[in-house]
């Protein structure tokens, strides 16, 4: 289990600096979508969680349809360092050059001086460092759904190797690497099938939701004397809960989910729906506690307690049985509707992950049903053409399919099977 310093950090987390540390402790990566015209403030807060919460850096990839190869490979490097202007010279004068070099020697030396040359080769070159072009440990790929199929395929690489080829080099990822997609609604479906597969979690940002780095001026406010405890508190009570703060869930009211979109696919943390008025109201709160880091250490400490987290046979047949209600529902597209085999590798290991962020050694049923959420959200297909509905193969009338598949997307085909699978006691 993580001591408690650590944990109460992890429960002072936004929504977007958890999908990170969930990626980060899995070494895995994501999708993060949010409304189109939101989607350059989106990035400029996922750098300042990078920099701010993880202390990592990052670059930004903006896809088009013309984004080359080579485009994508400059991107993701970091800048190079600017060069250090060499110290100016200190010359000494031919009466303090030592006795040991002959007189012959010193009056060409001294000649030299005079005219303005140095037989020293550090006056007499500069100092030129070649700098080796290194990827940023966070990449965030802008519209990686727009960008051609080569490009996408050259990220899948990236992604499963940790290592990209250029034409001169091979450039290697560093030890703590995310690369996150970020793309409008919709976008995960126009991605390359096996890199749609091969994203750890998807998760939706709400704009009303707000984005704190960004809102709190962009400024490192957590302090080292601060512990950054702030008071927060975990609740397992929702199945659709990872951290719950007592304070906001006083004062804010959920409202209403959006047309289209169950509230489950809306907030990490499930029960929260903080307005901007909510964080107006929480300004003075947020600047005591905000932001606490996460360092390299905490990442493998989590880590190690993900993969030591047990979980109860019944707990497993709970989430086989998920799966196996989301490969046959009605609304599947043919091939199990995208639960693939990786799916159900990362659904099983999503759930031990959120365990040791709770401060479990155990995977509850509550947990499972929000990796569900997680994990299948940008995966599962549904089908396209009333046609191929499972049942019109027994003669269903094919207007009563139409009108029971009209406007159903993932995030419901979830939560109904999450209602028809029974969860154990």
């Amino acid at each position: 289990m993580a001591d408690e310093d650590l944990l109460h950090r992890i429960h002072a987390l936004e929504d977007l600096d958890l999908a990170a540390l969930l990626c980060l402790v899995s070494r895995e990566h994501c999708i993060v979508s949010t409304e189109p015209a939101e989607l350059d403030t989106l990035i400029e807060e996922l750098r300042l969680v990078a920099s701010q919460t993880f202390n990592l850096s990052s670059t930004v990839v903006d896809c088009t349809s013309r984004t080359t190869l080579d485009d994508l490979a400059i991107s993701i490097q970091l800048p190079p360092p600017t060069p250090t202007p060499n110290p100016p010279l200190q010359l000494q004068t031919p009466a303090r050059r030592t006795s040991s070099v002959s007189p012959l020697r010193r009056r060409g030396t001294e000649s030299s001086y005079f005219h303005g040359h140095s037989n020293s080769n550090a006056a007499q070159t500069p100092t030129h460092t070649h700098h080796t072009p290194q990827i940023a440990n966070i990449i965030l790929a802008k519209n990686l759904d727009r960008a051609p199929r080569d490009v996408q395929i050259q990220s899948l690489e990236l992604i499963r190797t940790r290592r990209i080829l250029t034409r001169t080099s091979v450039q290697t990822a560093p030890k703590q690497f995310l690369f996150i997609a970020v793309l409008e609604p919709a976008g995960a479906s126009r991605l390359v099938t096996h890199l749609n597969d091969l994203f750890y979690v998807s998760h939706w940002h709400d704009p009303e939701d707000g984005f704190a780095h960004l809102e709190d001026g962009g400024l490192d406010l957590y302090e080292d004397g601060d512990d950054g405890k702030g008071g927060e508190t975990a609740s397992l009570d929702s199945a659709s809960s990872v951290v719950r703060r007592s304070t906001v869930d006083s004062i804010t009211a959920t409202p209403k989910p959006k047309p289209g979109r169950s509230r489950s696919a809306s907030n990490i943390k499930g029960g929260n729906y903080k307005t901007r008025d909510d964080r107006s109201i929480l300004s003075s709160r947020s600047r005591i506690s905000a932001f606490p880091r996460i360092t390299e250490s905490d990442i493998a400490t989590l880590a190690l307690l993900a993969r030591q987290t047990s979980v109860d046979v019944e707990v497993l047949r709970y989430q086989m049985n998920i799966v196996s209600f989301l490969r046959m529902h009605r609304a599947a597209a043919p091939g199990g509707g995208g639960a693939t085999p990786l799916a159900t590798q990362h659904f099983g290991q999503l759930s031990k992950c959120l365990a040791a962020l709770h401060g479990l050694d155990y995977v509850t049923p509550a947990l499972v049903g929000l990796a569900a959420r997680k994990v299948y959200a940008h995966r599962f297909r549904v089908v396209e053409d009333p046609i191929h509905e499972r049942s019109m193969q027994w003669g269903s009338d094919l207007a009563a399919v139409e009108a029971l598949l009209e406007g159903v997307g993932a995030e419901d085909v979830i939560e109904d099977v999450l209602s028809m699978v029974e969860a154990p006691l």
